[in-house]
């Protein structure tokens, strides 16, 4: 060699074209003819068609190529070749769906039978809601205006003149006893010609001061089985004197006391009260005060009424 000119031993020297040229033909540069044109020069070229892979071969350089056939629809292309076929290619088992696909990439679709359950529900809660609202807005009005006490009282009436042997609403009965809703047999009659009486037009019972003679009370009204308070206004001027009660046929335990507690003998300033305690039925009970073989009955008697309980006191 000479120096500057290293020649074409080097692959890295090599011209592919340098056949092309006066200096690449004085070195005796080639047309091609499988290597790079340069005498002992480093093939790096394969032969076309001496590789062939899973496409379509190549025809040979200069000669037509033939067009890849295409396969009947359905059937696998002559040229195609499964991947799991090939070493370390594919596996062969086919991975499961995933459970609830249908939708992109095997995940649901929205529950829409659920959202709309849930929809439902809400706008049930709300209607009931506003209904209770309104319930409990009715029953505000209901105790906000006045009402009336519909319980019974079982005071006394303060009317000094009952006329009539049944009770008021709510009240126990009350009567005057020349009422003629009272019974009166054996003598007993009503008279006026004293002074002081309360009953209706001043009259009160007289008569009574013979054995047989009596004053007997329908009362209706009575609201339950007990011990009631019966009362008596009556006059007596003179000596302490007794009558026998009797109760629905029966006669009470111990006599009427019929004393003269005011100590007066006028009648007509006599005027006074005097009570017992018979058991009573509840609705329809007789009451009757009758002279009696024994009795002393010798007083006028005014009004009677009852009063739930023992008490002592009419008013």
């Amino acid at each position: 060699m000479t120096p500057g000119d290293n020649g074409a031993s080097t692959p890295e020297d090599d011209d592919p074209f340098g056949y092309l040229y006066a200096d690449g033909q004085a070195r005796g540069a080639q047309p091609p003819s499988g290597g790079y044109g340069y005498p002992n020069a480093v093939s790096r070229v394969r032969t076309v068609g001496e590789r062939q892979y899973g496409g379509p071969q190549q025809a040979p350089y200069g000669q037509p190529s033939v067009p890849q056939q295409q396969g009947t629809h359905g059937q696998p292309n002559a040229y195609y070749q499964a991947p799991e076929t090939l070493p370390g290619g594919a596996p062969t088992t086919r991975s499961p769906m995933p459970p609830g696909g249908g939708g992109a990439g095997g995940r649901r679709g929205p529950n829409t039978k659920g959202l709309l359950i849930g929809a439902i529900a809400v706008v049930a809660a709300v209607v009931i809601g506003i209904g209770v609202a309104m319930i409990n807005g009715n029953s505000d009005d209901d105790t906000s205006g006045d009402r009336t006490d519909a319980t019974p009282t079982q005071s006394q009436s303060s009317d000094p003149n009952p006329t009539s042997s049944g009770a008021a609403t709510g009240e126990l009965p009350r009567t005057d006893a020349a009422d003629k809703g009272v019974q009166l047999s054996g003598g007993a009659a009503t008279a006026s010609d004293v002074g002081g009486a309360q009953g209706a037009g001043g009259a009160y019972v007289g008569g009574l001061n013979q054995v047989g003679a009596s004053v007997t009370w329908t009362v209706d009204g009575i609201p339950e089985d007990g011990t009631y308070t019966l009362f008596a206004r009556y006059s007596n001027a003179g000596e302490d004197q007794s009558m026998t009660i009797t109760v629905n046929g029966k006669a009470f335990g111990s006599k009427f006391n019929l004393s003269n507690f005011t100590h007066k003998s006028d009648p007509a300033e006599a005027w006074t009260e005097t009570y017992a305690y018979p058991t009573l039925a509840k609705g329809h009970n007789t009451i009757s005060i009758s002279c009696q073989p024994g009795d002393k009955c010798d007083v006028l008697l005014d009004q009677l009424w009852l009063k739930k309980g023992q008490v002592d006191r009419s008013s």
